[in-house]
């Protein structure tokens, strides 16, 4: 216990050499996985809605592993800032996709990560401007037993050194001439072992991961996401993690990264193509069949799983009631169905995804069964 609790965080480059026989034949399948997605997310003419589908994926598995749960019907409707639909699970999630679109446009801006932008992502996930711990006593705990199984650096200077080190070896090539798989794999580790925040540690590491790759120009957009990997294999996850604190076994935790970024970039290609198939159908249907088609209004009803009026009126720059008379045709004719929420008087209508005959033939993933619902709230048009 002792041995494991007073363990020093060495500061990179590491001292061993990592790439193994096993490591580097694992890497081309991955890299063969990212290159196609990287190139079918191109595919997808309004690529914000790839963000917001993804994202909003990512966010409730990635608050999952911290025990944060809640349903995606939860999260549409959190989207429209309305009291009776707030919860502190759906609001906590929402602040993890504020953080990752933050997160992803300074990267932008910047062309690097720097603690500065990693603090900034842990600001808006977490609401609060403390940063890095300053106060000793954070340890990371066997959650069944209450046994500290690790303590993180706890000195102020000792935090500061090491993510200065790690900002550093994120950005500086010459201190890595690792595969950038391998090097966003051993980022990963670094930060969760450091943990220099009091909350938010793991949820801001996952979202480095996705913006690190698109450094790399692995990708171009945030949307290849561990988290749904790491829920289905968390043992292992946090048994790799401490194994490497312990005796540095990295071709294990390597192969486990790999393996994690190949099957998800996979499963996420196939999801990809699903939102493509069915956009192309909704497209047929109301261009042949609607004057008032535009690809805006297509887009519209993917980008907002729950939209209403204020977000139509923005999108296509038709007034309140023009919009309303769009929607309320659609739901007349049973593309969208029109519901009543509460006792006030907001309407939402929601697509019929039965309208194209598929749900039930296809594999699709838990968020491709209601992320093509859109509702529509009507306020006073005044």
């Amino acid at each position: 216990m002792n041995q494991i609790k007073n363990w020093k965080l060495k500061e990179l480059p590491l001292t061993v050499d990592v790439e193994t026989k096993a490591v580097l034949k694992s890497l081309p399948s991955a890299h063969a996985a990212l290159a196609e997605l990287k190139g079918i997310a191109s595919t997808i003419p309004n690529q914000i809605i790839l963000i917001n589908t993804l994202g909003l994926q990512e966010a409730k598995d990635s608050s999952a592993i911290e025990n944060i749960i809640t349903t995606h019907d939860e999260l549409y409707k959190s989207e429209l800032k309305l009291e009776t639909f707030k919860s502190p699970e759906a609001k906590e999630v929402q602040n993890y996709i504020s953080a990752l679109k933050k997160g992803f446009e300074l990267i932008k801006a910047k062309g690097i990560i720097t603690n500065n932008i990693i603090i900034e992502i842990q600001k808006e996930l977490e609401g609060n401007s403390a940063g890095f711990r300053k106060l000793p006593g954070t340890a990371l705990k066997n959650l069944s037993t209450e046994e500290t199984i690790y303590t993180p650096p706890q000195d102020i200077h000792e935090i500061n050194k090491l993510m200065a080190n790690l900002e550093k070896f994120m950005n500086d090539p010459s201190m890595c001439d690792c595969d950038p798989i391998i090097k966003m794999a051993i980022i990963h580790y670094q930060f969760e072992s450091i943990h220099p925040f009091y909350d938010g540690n793991g949820r801001t590491g996952r979202i480095i991961n996705i913006l690190y790759l698109i450094i790399e120009k692995l990708q171009n957009l945030p949307i290849l996401y561990l988290s749904n990997y790491i829920i289905q294999n968390k043992s292992d996850y946090y048994r790799l993690l401490q194994q490497l604190r312990e005796n540095e076994n990295w071709e294990e935790w390597l192969l486990f990264m790999i393996h994690g970024i190949e099957k998800t970039a996979r499963e996420t290609i196939d999801l990809i193509i699903q939102i493509r198939e069915l956009m192309l159908e909704y497209k047929h249907i109301l261009r042949d069949n609607y004057k008032f088609y535009s690809q805006d209004l297509l887009n519209n009803l993917f980008k907002h799983p729950y939209t209403k009026i204020d977000f139509i009126v923005n999108d296509l720059n038709v007034s309140r009631i023009t919009a309303a008379k769009y929607l309320n045709k659609l739901a007349e004719d049973g593309i969208l169905r029109k519901e009543k929420i509460g006792t006030g008087s907001q309407l939402f209508y929601l697509i019929l995804v039965s309208v194209c005959g598929r749900m039930g033939s296809l594999n699709f993933f838990p968020i491709l069964k209601s992320i093509f619902i859109s509702v529509v709230n009507l306020f006073d048009w005044g």
